[in-house]
């Protein structure tokens, strides 16, 4: 069953960078550490913490986030509505948030990549 793209589980992605997620201050401090951003510092932020709990995530589910973000890139979707009440330990605010979506792509695309292959080898 192929899953419709839902602007919502975005959200669900990144809880791991809400202030509602307070449970670990060296997570904390990582994040504050990064440059938003930065495409560098994004990229790093994303492969320190939202890589290892996006990989328990079953092939089909990984697939939706990655088609849910390709979709609405092309739809030329702000992401206002991810990130609006969303207080997050950011140390800045995201400035272009269709580029920081375009990050998370390329690394969820990444380590979909990457899963598929680990997989094939065992």
């Amino acid at each position: 069953m192929k899953l419709l793209p839902k602007l919502s589980i975005i959200r669900s992605l990144l809880f791991t960078y809400g202030f509602d997620n307070f449970d670990d201050p060296e997570r904390e401090r990582f994040i504050v550490s990064k440059n938003v951003n930065d495409d560098r510092g994004l990229s790093e932020l994303f492969d320190e913490l939202t890589k290892p709990e996006f990989l328990f995530y079953k092939q089909e589910e990984r697939g939706w986030y990655i088609n849910t973000l390709e979709y609405f890139l092309k739809a030329d979707e702000s992401f206002d509505s991810i990130f609006y009440l969303f207080d997050t330990y950011f140390d800045d605010e995201v400035i272009d948030q269709r580029q920081f979506m375009r990050i998370l792509l390329e690394c969820l695309t990444r380590y979909h990549g990457e899963a598929i292959q680990n997989k094939s080898k065992n």
